[in-house]
């Protein structure tokens, strides 16, 4: 089982210091992977129509994840570099394919890529990018990004893209895994077609029942279960008495990943969340 750790970006502040001192101490205890979230834009909850209903504001404070990464290779040797999730249709997908195909060779190979389509269409508009159609693009964008990294020159049209005879220098030299997230039967659904793992976002029992579900949706595709990578994140918050249970009961599952999430936990400064990550790792240990 491999353990891996949130990134606090609300809490954890703009100190660069300060984020090498905590990607470092969880590599020095022992975590496997570092998780960070995406939000490129904040946006004002009140008098919006239609309502904005997710858990972020323009007071949210949310760290850039492939510059952050880039930091991060250079400050640690081991920890998986994690993004849960990049919101994608958002973004320009060559940009995307560039950026990651960057991190995963300055960090030697550590990049994890997780996806997802997003809740804000406030950041949507903002960024230039159609909120309504956002799943059906992340399909095409999936496989443009496997094409661009597989390829020094490809010649692709789609819906969405047009990229004639025109390539990544320098390549990645591997398929950069993707994983999915979403909470979604289609997020589900697409991750079973075309993912190579899913990151459940919504705690341990909600993650199990939706595991279950992808596994069938698996089955249908025709693909291996065993080949497909799982991720649930642990909330802090549960205490030292769910800690160890949760991550048996992945263990159980089959799952690959856990991470422990402590953003948003209440604590208080920077060395807060150090000392939740040795508190938490000894516990599970």
């Amino acid at each position: 089982m491999n353990i891996g750790a949130v990134f606090p970006h609300l809490e954890i502040g703009n100190d660069p210091v300060v984020l090498r001192d905590w990607a470092q101490a969880a590599e020095a205890l022992g975590y496997s992977h570092l998780l960070a979230y995406d939000h490129v834009l904040g946006a004002v909850h009140e008098d919006r129509k239609p309502k904005l209903t997710g858990p972020y504001t323009e007071e949210s404070a949310f760290h850039e994840p492939f510059v952050l990464f880039g930091y991060f290779a250079a400050c640690t040797e081991r920890v998986e570099l994690v993004t849960g999730v990049i919101i994608l249709p958002q973004r320009q997908t060559a940009l995307v394919a560039k950026q990651a195909a960057e991190v995963d060779i300055l960090s030697g190979g550590r990049l994890r890529l997780g996806v997802g389509t997003g809740w804000n269409f406030v950041e949507y508009e903002s960024l230039g990018k159609n909120f309504a159609d956002r799943g059906r693009r992340q399909e095409e964008q999936i496989v443009v990004l496997r094409e661009l990294w597989a390829n020094p020159v490809i010649d692709y049209t789609g819906v969405d893209h047009r990229i004639e005879r025109a390539g990544l220098k320098p390549l990645p030299g591997r398929q950069i895994p993707i994983w999915l997230g979403g909470f979604s039967e289609v997020a589900f659904r697409r991750a079973a077609r075309m993912a190579d793992g899913f990151i459940f976002a919504g705690g341990s029992a909600n993650g199990l029942a939706s595991l279950d579900r992808i596994r069938s949706y698996l089955d249908e595709a025709g693909r291996d279960a065993d080949a497909f990578g799982a991720e649930c994140m642990l909330n802090y918050t549960d205490g030292p008495g769910r800690w160890a249970e949760d991550i048996e009961a992945w263990r159980a599952a089959g799952a690959d990943y856990v991470s422990m999430r402590a953003m948003g936990a209440g604590l208080s400064g920077p060395q807060a969340h150090i000392d939740a990550l040795r508190e938490y790792w000894e516990a599970v240990h």
